[in-house]
Formats: C-alpha cells, structure tokens, sequence
C-alpha cells in the first residue's frame, strides 16, 4: 500500500494535484487506516496516471472522469480519437514553425518561389539587402496590382542578369545609394544607364516594372532620385526630338 506521497511520485505529480483530483471527484479518496494514514492500492496508481496522462494531452476533466468510467472497447475508442487529435494539433503547430521560420525572409510569405530564387540569385551577385528589400517590395505591389505581368517580368529580369553589362550598372545603382547627388561619379553612372536605356527604349514591359521600382527608390536615396529625374529629363527629350517639337 501507498502513501499519499508515494502515490504522487509513482505518477510524477504533487500531493497537491493528488488531492485536487481527490475534491473534483476524479479519484477516490480512500478512509485512513490505524496509524491515522490514507492507503493507496496499485489500481489508484493505475488511475492517476491516467488521469495526468489525459489531462497532460489537453482531456478535460470531466470528459476523464467519464472515460475512467468507460467500457474498455469505449475508452479504446476515445484514446484513438484523442491521439488523432493531438496528430492534427502536431501537424498544425508544424505549419506553424515552418511559417515561423520564413518570416526573417518575409518574401517566402507573400511571394511564389521563382520570385524568392530571383531575390537570391540578386544577393549572390552581391546587391545590397537594402535594394533586395527594395526589389521585394516592388514585386509584392506587382503581384497585388498586376500578377499576370510576373511571369514575363521575372524572365527579363533573370535575362538581365544573365547580361553582364546589365548586372554592373545594376551594381554601380546599389553602390551610388550613399553618394552625394553632386557627386561626379553620378553625372558618369547617370550617361551609362543612359545609354543603357536608349538601349531598350522600346521594350515597353520593362518600362513600366522600371517605373514601379523607381517609386520606391525615389523615396529612399537623394543620388537615386537624381538618377530617376535626370533619366526621365533626358527620355522625355528624345521624345519630343522624335516628334518634331
């Protein structure tokens, strides 16, 4: 025979929560014997561990109380439905750390993976986290206001830097974003992506992405804005060249 103490050891709990199950009626307190002590025989054990067992997995208690009253076919039953439970609790807290862990690179969140490889393939050149962030951001303003245009966009940008001479003016922007807007090296990156433009002039898709990324970069950078200002000045006035005014 078991002492109350001895009891709560057998199943790992206080003699606290022996006695909480005692006054919830879960487990019977059995009459003390000459020596003024509660005795516990081995089915008492059996029950409380039982009961933590259930209340461990989330059992309400007076769901346990029935099931410790159950047939064995019916508390089998409820075991498995119990333990099919918790499999779904696992399987949903799992997608609950997956998701966790993505959201430093909140782009796996909100972006299809040939976007997120993109932004790495951009960080694997050597592109600053600032204008990856920048890049992210303008193509979760696509994918809210355009995603048919994905598909396209994301090609051209891996073509561009499959090109080497896109890829370094690529790099010589990230570099400038510090820069002074009176510094001479901007006049010269300035008459590069210049030339570079009248380049792919007529490319229209690519216009309109640039566009929406020189919205954001406007607001970040002074020598960025200057690069966006000065392009736009100099592409307006081979325009009105074109149209004779």
């Amino acid at each position: 025979m078991l002492t109350i103490g001895q009891l709560a050891a057998t199943a790992g709990v206080t003699v606290r929560t022996v006695r909480h199950y005692h006054h919830v009626g879960l487990l019977p307190e059995p009459g003390r014997d000459a020596s003024g002590y509660r005795r516990y025989g081995a089915q008492a054990a059996v029950d409380l561990i039982r009961i933590r067992t259930l209340a461990d997995a989330g059992v309400p208690l007076a769901r346990i109380d029935a099931l410790l009253h159950a047939q064995p076919a019916e508390f089998a039953a409820a075991v498995t439905d119990i333990d099919a439970e918790l499999q779904r609790k696992i399987d949903q807290l799992a997608e609950y750390r997956r998701r966790i862990a993505e959201l430093a690179g909140g782009e796996r969140l909100v972006l299809p993976p040939e976007v997120v490889a993109l932004l790495d393939r951009m960080r694997g050149l050597g592109v600053s986290e600032l204008r990856v962030r920048l890049e992210r951001d303008a193509w979760i303003l696509m994918r809210a206001l355009d995603p048919q245009a994905m598909p396209e966009r994301i090609r051209e940008k891996n073509a561009g830097f499959d090109d080497p001479e896109t890829t370094r003016l690529y790099l010589a922007c990230d570099q400038a974003v510090d820069w002074d807007p009176d510094d001479p090296r901007l006049d010269r990156l300035i008459d590069d992506l210049d030339a570079w433009e009248t380049a792919h002039e007529g490319d229209g898709n690519r216009a309109g992405a640039r566009k929406l990324v020189s919205a954001r970069i406007s607001e970040t950078s002074p020598a960025w804005q200057r690069i966006v200002e000065v392009l736009a000045h100099r592409a307006e006035r081979r325009r009105t060249a074109r149209s004779g005014g």
